[in-house]
């Protein structure tokens, strides 16, 4: 098989491998294709706490594609069934994944891409936003996963007011159901907007999703007094400052919204593809660049600079 491997910071390549068996419990999987997470970027920049190189297929996480075989004991899924997946080595042709990590995908999705995790991911964090009809929801970040919280807040009933530097991320969160659109830029422009577009009562909800210092102290100052601060973003670039003051003074709860319980994960996921199924959730506008398998590095690229237009990578098997 075909895999791609990450050989020093800012190196990939695709190279030929033996397709693994599935063990007890195990299926293997015939990859159509996997998400790329910015997760992955402190890995391809080089911090100093990874090895080198990293083992064939790693650290894709966002695998989709058909059962190829099933290791000894494993029921309820067939040879064939299309699947999506939470694996670890999924930027490859096949790889393995616990059985009950695989959950199968319904014929009414037909060939659509579904980066399980990511996806799932979205669906866990809005559970946790504890989001209602009414309410009004900054959401700080449009992203991805900032998009995809848009479609969820918005079905719901709430009010969202999106943030983003980025004017093309602004005119895909009002596809997407935003009310309201802010710049991502003078913090103190910012929150003059939100306050006027709130009477002064601040948001109910306010879901952080970029993960940088700045935006969750804009993040914090948009809470509403004893309304909720979702940190959805993945902050791993050092240690942060909060204004605890602040947080203190309004009572406001702080959720941080990312599950680390692979159960968790999978529930998200079967909730995402149901969601799907019923029109909710519509991640396809979101993939805006496709590419083959031996351009990791070009996606990883991308992932890390975000031209304008860029929204989400994937990779083809």
């Amino acid at each position: 098989m075909q895999a791609c491997v990450i050989a020093a910071p800012g190196r990939a390549s695709v190279q030929t491998q033996e397709v693994p068996e599935p063990g007890a419990g195990q299926v293997l999987l015939r990859l159509e294709g996997s998400g790329v997470c910015a997760s992955s970027l402190p890995l391809w920049e080089g911090r100093e706490w990874f090895n080198y190189p990293q083992p064939a297929g790693a650290p894709g996480h966002e695998g989709w594609g058909r059962v190829a075989a099933l290791g000894p004991g494993v029921s309820g899924l067939q040879v064939g069934d299309r699947v999506a997946a939470l694996t670890y080595r999924a930027h490859a042709e096949y790889d393995l994944a616990a059985a009950d990590a695989v959950i199968r995908l319904p014929a009414q999705l037909g060939d659509a891409a579904v980066p399980g995790e990511p996806l799932g991911c979205a669906c866990n964090i809005f559970k946790r936003s504890g989001i209602e009809t009414g309410q009004t929801v900054a959401i700080v970040g449009i992203g991805f996963l900032g998009a995809l919280l848009t479609q969820l807040a918005s079905h719901a009933g709430a009010r969202v007011i999106a943030l983003s530097r980025r004017a093309f991320a602004l005119e895909l969160a009002r596809r997407c159901g935003a009310e309201h659109t802010i710049a991502l830029d003078d913090h103190w422009k910012v929150l003059e907007q939100v306050k006027a577009l709130t009477d002064g009562r601040w948001c109910e909800r306010v879901i952080e999703a970029t993960g940088l210092q700045w935006p969750l102290d804009l993040a914090g100052e948009m809470t509403a007094e004893r309304g909720r601060l979702i940190i959805a973003g993945y902050h791993q670039d050092g240690l942060r400052q909060v204004n605890m003051q602040l947080w203190n003074w309004r009572g406001i709860d702080v959720v941080n919204a990312h599950e680390r319980d692979p159960r968790a994960y999978i529930e998200g996921m079967r909730t995402a593809v149901d969601l799907m199924v019923e029109g909710v959730l519509d991640p396809a506008p979101l993939y805006t660049h496709k590419l083959p398998l031996d351009r990791l590095g070009e996606a990883l690229e991308l992932t890390r600079t975000r031209p304008d237009g860029f929204l989400k990578a994937l990779v083809t098997a």
